[in-house]
């Protein structure tokens, strides 16, 4: 064939040519299966170890609310749930004060799917906790993925699914909400939609304390932006929705502010000291925990500051905590540094305000279960496991301790 009839053949058109097949999405695959394994567990060790049963569950437990289809369900109603199931039932009016430290959009939903449920109010909290579950996979998935590529973007999904405390996310709690209205909030802040984000981060408010850490990182990117002072101006809308959960407990209750005064019934305390203060406390009972095992004493106590509880367990659960911390303060530096500062800012926050607040006997109270709903955690812990023995080792320890807390969960012993 000569030149000039190679150059007289026609081209292929490009929409001709077969398109390539397009990354498939795996967030509901990993979602399915690993809710589904979670589930099994929980009930294999409620079945298994009942004579294991905290003896003084049916001091924490209230069967008028957490009790309803019998064990396939009610396994999921443990600790917390119990107030936001009292809230879904009842509202703020007739409940104690220590109710109002759980804020309202997770319980109105509940409460709403409940009603639709006819009465079965357990059933309705776990729905809303898989759907926005479920939700926040594909969310995670996408953010992701436009950061780290496909194969990173499977593995912030996969160490989500397997995260010691991702049991949470299909509980009666309100983690599997906060965690889709954060990544929803980012998303459509990326994507220059700040009224929309402003929106989202309002009802992100309404749902967790912790949430105003959201606003600096959304600023700051709205400060980015080309349009900077109409974009913080429409991120302004998320205080004003915040407003209605004081107007709410002033018309049930008579003091818009109560949720603020309920932090000291959970033995909360603003630190004079700030975040400094809890790492501090933290670091304190770390080490009078590592004392506490060095010795292997049951009886002599090393943290006085918790009576009635077996001093080894003490320690372990403080060294647990202050572990966590460790990891999540150096996840936040990587995702500052990989992600950029909202994201770093975002992940600061979210473990500076718990930190402000230390409780007295347990200054890192819930820190493991805190990390669970800051993602950037999860996008940093990608990107340092994009070699396979990192990948295999972190996957190995967190469902090791996956385990460990799904037993503890079942067994109303406490885990947080």
């Amino acid at each position: 064939m000569s030149a000039g009839q190679r150059l007289r053949e026609p081209r292929v058109e490009a929409s001709e040519l077969p398109a390539e097949p397009a990354a498939r999405n795996p967030a509901i695959e990993i979602f399915l299966w690993s809710r589904a394994a979670i589930w099994a567990a929980a009930l294999f060790a409620l079945l298994v170890f009942e004579p294991n049963r905290h003896p003084e569950a049916a001091r924490w437990d209230d069967p008028s609310v957490t009790h309803d289809l019998g064990a396939f369900t009610d396994v999921w109603a443990r600790w917390d749930s119990v107030f936001f199931l009292r809230i879904a039932e009842h509202g703020y009016a007739h409940l104690t004060r220590s109710a109002t430290a759980f804020f309202p959009l997770y319980p109105v939903a509940v409460g709403l799917l409940g009603h639709v449920f006819f009465g079965h109010y357990v059933l309705a909290g776990i729905v809303v906790s898989l759907a926005t579950g479920l939700a926040s996979f594909v969310l995670l998935y996408r953010l992701a993925e436009s950061h780290l590529g496909a194969d990173g973007a499977r593995r912030a999904v996969l160490y989500l699914a397997l995260f010691p405390m991702a049991l949470f996310l299909q509980a009666v709690y309100s983690e599997s909400l906060y965690l889709l209205l954060t990544l929803g909030a980012f998303l459509l802040a990326e994507r220059r939609r700040f009224l929309s984000a402003g929106l989202v981060c309002g009802l992100a408010l309404l749902t967790r304390p912790v949430a105003i850490a959201l606003l600096p990182a959304l600023a700051l990117m709205a400060w980015r932006s080309t349009d900077t002072w109409k974009n913080l101006a429409r991120l302004a809308v998320a205080p004003m929705m915040f407003a209605a959960y004081p107007l709410l407990l002033w018309i049930q209750r008579g003091d818009p502010f109560e949720f603020l005064h309920a932090q000291g019934i959970w033995s909360r305390e603003l630190s004079p000291a700030g975040p400094l203060g809890g790492i501090w406390e933290g670091l304190r009972a770390g080490w009078a925990g590592a004392r506490q095992l060095a010795s292997g004493s049951h009886t002599h106590t090393y943290w006085p500051a918790v009576s009635g509880t077996d001093p080894m367990r003490v320690a372990a659960v403080n060294l647990e905590c202050l572990a966590a911390l460790i990891l999540f303060v150096i996840l936040a530096a990587v995702a500052w540094r990989r992600f950029g500062a909202p994201y770093g800012l975002f992940s600061a926050l979210s473990l500076a305000i718990p930190l402000g607040m230390p409780s007295d006997r347990w200054p890192l109270l819930s820190m493991p279960r805190f990390g669970l709903v800051i993602f950037p955690l999860f996008l940093a812990l990608a990107a340092i496991g994009g070699r396979p023995r990192i990948h295999a080792a972190i996957l190995s320890v967190s469902a090791l301790f996956l385990g460990v807390a799904v037993a503890q969960w079942a067994l109303w012993q406490w885990v947080a």
